[in-house]
């Protein structure tokens, strides 16, 4: 020894160099530790910075060049729907997909100052908190019409009416997005661990040394899953169902129909379940590789929150995802009273994703 003195601190720092050097190694530490809040940021922030929340139709007689519609056509809170047919229009109203439809009427008012009729019509599928936004936005409106014009009373007046629709709840827009992931998520994270450890025990290996197929070996594991997640399924829509009122339009054979495209769903989903195990190096890598796949999703697939919601550039994004097919294709049947042939499109897109996913799959797949 050369009798130099033992460093603790300089020991202490290269420990510390060398743990924050595995740290940032291992996938996991970054994903969870840096990746999902820096998501959660930027989707929330994206949220309180959108602008567009509020469909609203406008009726065919409305005069479109009046100085209120063309104040209300700038108004950010708002979206107005008017190259829409009426029939379709109404439809929509009644359904909740607009909150309401407009009819402006303008009028020549006291000392030749134009004054405006506004006709409001909702309907008891439409979101009350839209509602209010609405009623606020359109007198808030009057209001600089009337600074400008130095007009008392208001320069517009405001006729309310409602039509008869489904009452819109929170749960009928919740359970769908809620169960939608949970399809998600048990298919991609129990397909994924489920076939790693497969190979990681040999158990693949020892099904080898049977008379039976691959083909059939992928396909009972695929039944098992499917068969909990069934389960699952049919537990959430009760629950939601019966505990809290969700909207099952046809009864039972809606939620027939509910269970259909969660099975179909759920075959889609395994595909990336499949990808993600082959892709996996160890065990601690498929949490980071399989939330890849789902958190996005989670966050941007209408799971928590209406597409609309979303800055206009990051829209596209959200409807290329196949959980915001299933889970429109859900919310269509369960409360708008749709049947499968009706959500023809949200399938085929699905299809289109299973069909991508599992060719990937194929190439991908590693049996040992």
């Amino acid at each position: 020894m050369n009798g130099a003195k033992y460093s603790q601190l300089r020991a202490m720092l290269a420990i510390t160099k060398g743990s924050l050097r595995g740290i940032f190694r291992s996938p996991s530490a970054v994903v969870f530790s840096l990746g999902f809040p820096l998501v959660f940021i930027l989707v929330f922030g994206f949220i309180g910075k959108s602008t567009v929340s509020v469909k609203v139709g406008v009726d065919r007689r409305t005069d479109i060049t009046s100085r209120y519609y063309q104040e209300l056509s700038h108004a950010g809170t708002l979206k107005l729907v008017a190259d829409q047919p009426e029939a379709e229009m109404e439809d929509d109203l009644k359904k909740g997909r607009l909150v309401a439809i407009l009819n402006i009427v303008p009028k020549e008012g006291a000392d030749h100052v134009t004054a405006y009729d506004i006709n409001i019509r909702t309907s008891t599928a439409s979101d009350a908190a839209k509602k209010v936004t609405l009623l606020s936005v359109l007198k808030s409106i009057a209001g600089k019409l009337d600074d400008e014009t130095y007009k008392r009373p208001t320069v517009a007046t405001f006729t309310q009416t409602e039509v008869p629709g489904r009452e819109f709840k929170t749960i009928d827009f919740i359970l769908p997005g809620q169960l939608g992931f949970a399809l998600m998520s048990a298919a991609v994270f129990g397909t994924a661990f489920l076939f790693y450890n497969m190979r990681q025990t040999l158990v693949l290996k020892r099904f080898f040394a049977t008379p039976i197929k691959r083909t059939y070996i992928v396909l009972a594991e695929a039944l098992s899953r499917m068969i909990f997640q069934l389960i699952s399924s049919v537990v959430i829509i009760a629950l939601g169902h019966f505990a809290f009122g969700f909207t099952l339009v046809h009864g039972f054979a809606t939620f027939l129909e509910m269970l259909v495209l969660s099975v179909f769903g759920l075959l889609v989903f395994m595909g990336f379940g499949f990808v993600v195990s082959s892709l996996a190096k160890n065990e601690s890598t498929i949490p980071p590789l399989a939330n890849i796949v789902t958190l996005p999703q989670f966050l941007l697939a209408g799971t928590f929150f209406p597409i609309d919601s979303f800055p206009g550039w990051l829209q596209p994004i959200c409807k290329i995802m196949p959980l915001t097919y299933l889970i429109d294709a859900l919310r269509k049947v369960a409360f708008e009273g749709l049947h499968l042939w009706h959500v023809g499109w949200d399938i085929a897109i699905l299809t289109l994703w299973g069909v991508v996913v599992y060719a990937v799959a194929v190439k991908v797949f590693k049996w040992e």
